[in-house]
């Protein structure tokens, strides 16, 4: 498919459908007309609506298309070969070690031009992915990712002056899950971390070094695969059947869920053309060969086909639902009680009103807590006072004992120096004499 028709079919696919209704000059009995049943009319000229489809294209090719891939899977499993060969250029991806002490996503951001048509691709990388003795929390780096981005797209759509149409969409659209070809079940870690991701972004698994399996391993590979996945509830994306077009080519790939991929820029030649192709000591892998692995239906489902729908459901599905249960913390409702549409001016007064009941029932325990806090401080402080008054009268005791005996010893001294007085004077008179 040229890049200018896969322009057009991407914007078709984001076209809901056009419905002429136009309003003739003949007198009509007077009926209620809703969005649910509209009239269909036919028009007796031409009109110029038709062309809506080439303006929305135009349009489009001049700003140009975004398109975000996370690739989760460890180390050396092939990641950055298979984008590469995908988009069919060369990243310069950095290589990284299996040293790293804990899961951190690297984005790099690309523009890319096929013909006319203008992509910026981002591609995510988990760099450390599975590399770590404990993996308990492995998939929480990529979770938080997610999520940051939902949450930027959404606080530029709640600012006040927005400006959506230039603005640098960085949700992730898809995740390539590249699985180990180990022809066994799946690990504990992937089944755990597809788990946290299923309801955030559209998830493809895929067999990476698909070559390393014979033909009748992969088919049983893959079975067993797409039976642990459906057995643990994970919702991987299946590719849309309600467009007429595409509705037996997408039906007929979901069957070849998950994708067994071969990866490789190298170009050997094979007869009068260059392949590309991964070469063996037995012979070679060719990766565009429909009999060797899945590459090219990875590619055709990816971005031939279903690019725009990736896109789509990112959108009204995962940005939708993080940005639903953002306004419901938040005190936002859709209906109320009575099961009635609420608009936002009513969702705000009955937030409101939440609040304030929500503060004056604070406001209440704050005061019950207060008073029973100066009640115990009451309680503690006439207990305080009982003690020191009971301290008070015991030295009163003390003091009055203390002032009886000084009184006491100081009448036998006034005694006993009124008796040495007269023994004086009785001596004195007797030596006189």
């Amino acid at each position: 498919m040229a890049s200018s028709e896969v322009a057009r079919h991407m914007v078709y696919q984001s076209l809901v459908g056009i419905k002429a209704t136009c309003v003739t000059s003949q007198p009509c009995k007077e009926e209620r007309i809703t969005d649910e049943d509209p009239r269909s009319l036919t028009i007796t000229g031409h009109v110029g609506f038709e062309s809506l489809p080439d303006q929305l294209v135009n349009r489009t090719l001049q700003q140009g298309f975004c398109f975000n891939i996370l690739c989760v899977g460890e180390t050396g499993i092939g990641k950055s070969t298979l984008i590469d060969t995908l988009f069919n250029t060369n990243f310069d991806h950095c290589g990284s070690s299996h040293f790293h002490p804990n899961v951190r996503l690297k984005a790099q951001t690309y523009e890319l031009q096929e013909s006319n048509v203008r992509l910026k691709l981002t591609i995510v990388n988990t760099v450390g992915f599975g590399d770590q003795i404990n993996k308990e929390d492995s998939y929480r780096p990529i979770v938080d990712y997610i999520d940051a981005q939902f949450e930027a797209y959404l606080q530029e759509e709640l600012k006040v002056k927005r400006s959506l149409f230039n603005y640098r969409d960085s949700r992730i659209h898809v995740c390539l899950y590249f699985i180990a070809p180990t022809g066994h079940s799946l690990k504990a870690l992937d089944l755990l971390t597809m788990k946290h991701l299923d309801s955030r972004v559209n998830i493809i698994p895929v067999i990476a070094k698909a070559d390393t399996l014979s033909k009748c391993d992969l088919q049983k590979f893959k079975l067993k695969l797409m039976n642990e996945l459906v057995s643990n509830g994970i919702q991987f994306y299946q590719f849309p059947t309600d467009d007429e077009t595409v509705a037996q080519l997408n039906s007929s790939m979901n069957g070849h869920l998950p994708f067994a991929v071969v990866g490789s820029t190298e170009e050997v030649k094979l007869g009068n053309k260059m392949v590309k192709a991964r070469r063996y000591p037995w012979g070679i892998v060719q990766v565009e060969n429909e009999n060797h692995c899945d590459f090219v239906k990875l590619r055709e489902m990816l971005i031939c086909t279903n690019m725009e729908d990736l896109r789509e459901q990112t959108h009204i599905r995962h940005y939708e639902n993080y940005r639903r249960c953002k306004l419901e913390e938040t005190g936002f409702k859709e209906v109320c009680p009575e099961k009635k549409p609420l608009s936002v001016l009513e969702s705000q007064e009955i937030k409101r009103y939440d609040s304030f009941c929500e503060l004056q029932r604070k406001e209440e325990e704050m005061k019950q807590l207060f008073v029973k806090r100066v009640k115990e401080k009451e309680a503690i402080l006439k207990e305080a006072e009982r003690e020191l008054q009971a301290k008070f009268e015991h030295l009163k005791r003390l003091h009055q004992e203390e002032r009886i005996k000084l009184e006491e010893r100081r009448r036998n001294l006034e005694e006993e120096i009124s008796a040495l007085g007269k023994r004086k004077a009785a001596c004195e008179l007797k030596a006189s004499l």
